[in-house]
């Protein structure tokens, strides 16, 4: 099909080429026969930039490929998996052997484009009012009152984390929708603490290197300083007020329509579900509320405090001056003085700690970034 062995920059301006029906709803039906049955291209392109090229052979940092499934309506109603994950071999049709009949080699693309690419997420505590300015004047700053940036991982499964003493995870396929997890969400954002009435929770996904970014030298990530050498694309971006979370956490199982709906617990450990701009994608956040710890003199327990049934989730590592417990003490005396700013009859100042879990894509609208998105990243 391609002669000598191209580059992948070449590779990817031919996938660029045949892929856009990416995202369209209305697709007219010999187009989308054209690309979809020809599976023998598709193979090809996989083959060069995941097994054969040279590119593949020398930039092998992940060597577990992925494979979609050509679904069909029997297969969901047995409960086949949509796709199987094999590790690296020197040669592709031996990888998958006689589950090559069954493979959708065009989304097999899409989907190892995606999960060899490089990806950091910024949480974030914003003033509103700043916000409000950034978006009326794009020229604006956007000066985070705190950020973490942490770097995580594509995957086609989603991780179910249960919110308990327990702390047990449940992995089950996701795809088409991408997952993108934080297993130490509790002690990531620790400080990741909403303390005033005008401040915001903002996440943001960014792609910054790997697969999708052939012939680019790899990115020097500085994850503290959250600085990068290269131009990252942004994937993911939204916000939400603390009023919203508060009222989340508040009602305990109250829906807020596309914005945020709650997750259903037993024990009421607070789930809320954030989604983007125009519904796209969703954001799983853990909510707790802030223990005063100048009340506590029992010893270095955990500003944890979940829900009205006063669970807490276990013991600190005993520090006298741990970050978690002077992230406590500075939120409530921030809060304190929220609310003296604000004693005009609404409700209490409750500082709250709000923990990235998870972002979930669709595969489409990530392809569909990874290839053809332009202009300037969202940066805090």
């Amino acid at each position: 099909m391609l002669g000598e062995s191209p580059s992948r920059c070449e590779l990817l301006g031919m996938v660029k080429k045949d892929s856009n029906l990416i995202g369209k709803t209305v697709v007219d039906e010999q187009d989308a026969s054209d690309v979809e049955l020809d599976h023998k291209f598709w193979h090809d392109i996989l083959d060069l930039y995941f097994i054969g090229g040279r590119e593949a052979k020398e930039q092998q940092d992940d060597d577990l490929l992925f494979f979609v499934r050509k679904m069909s309506f029997n297969d969901n109603l047995q409960g086949d998996p949509p796709y199987f994950v094999r590790r690296w071999a020197t040669k592709l049709d031996d990888l998958v052997g006689e589950s090559s009949a069954i493979v959708d080699w065009r989304r097999s693309l899409y989907l190892n484009l995606i999960a060899h690419s490089s990806y950091t997420v910024t949480v974030a505590i914003c003033s509103h009012q700043s916000l409000h300015n950034h978006q009326n004047n794009q020229g604006t700053p956007l000066s985070p009152i705190y950020k973490i940036v942490k770097t995580v991982y594509a995957s086609p499964s989603r991780v179910n984390f249960h919110l308990d003493s327990r702390k047990e995870v449940e992995t089950k396929p996701a795809y088409p929708d991408i997952c993108f997890a934080v297993d130490d969400f509790d002690s990531t954002f620790d400080a990741v603490i909403l303390t005033d009435t005008d401040h915001c929770f903002c996440v943001i996904l960014n792609a910054v290197g790997g697969a999708a970014f052939p012939g680019e030298n790899p990115p020097q990530y500085n994850v503290d300083a959250g600085q990068t050498n290269k131009t990252k694309l942004t994937l993911f971006s939204g916000f939400v007020s603390y009023q919203m979370v508060r009222q989340a956490y508040d009602a305990g199982k109250s829906g807020f329509g596309s914005l945020l709906q709650f997750g259903h617990s037993s024990r009421r450990t607070d789930r809320i579900y954030m989604k983007g701009p125009g519904g796209r994608g969703e954001v799983e956040v853990a909510v707790s509320g802030v223990v005063d710890q100048s009340l506590d003199e029992s010893g270095p327990h955990s500003p944890l405090h979940i829900s009205q049934g006063g669970l807490k989730i276990g013991a600190m590592v005993r520090k006298a001056a741990s970050v978690a417990q002077v992230a406590a003490k500075n939120a409530y005396s921030a809060a304190a003085a929220s609310s003296t700013r604000n004693s005009d009859g609404g409700m209490a100042m409750i500082p709250l700690k709000c923990c990235l879990m998870s972002i979930s894509l669709p595969w489409e609208h990530i392809a569909y970034d990874l290839l053809f998105k332009g202009g300037s990243p969202v940066t805090l």
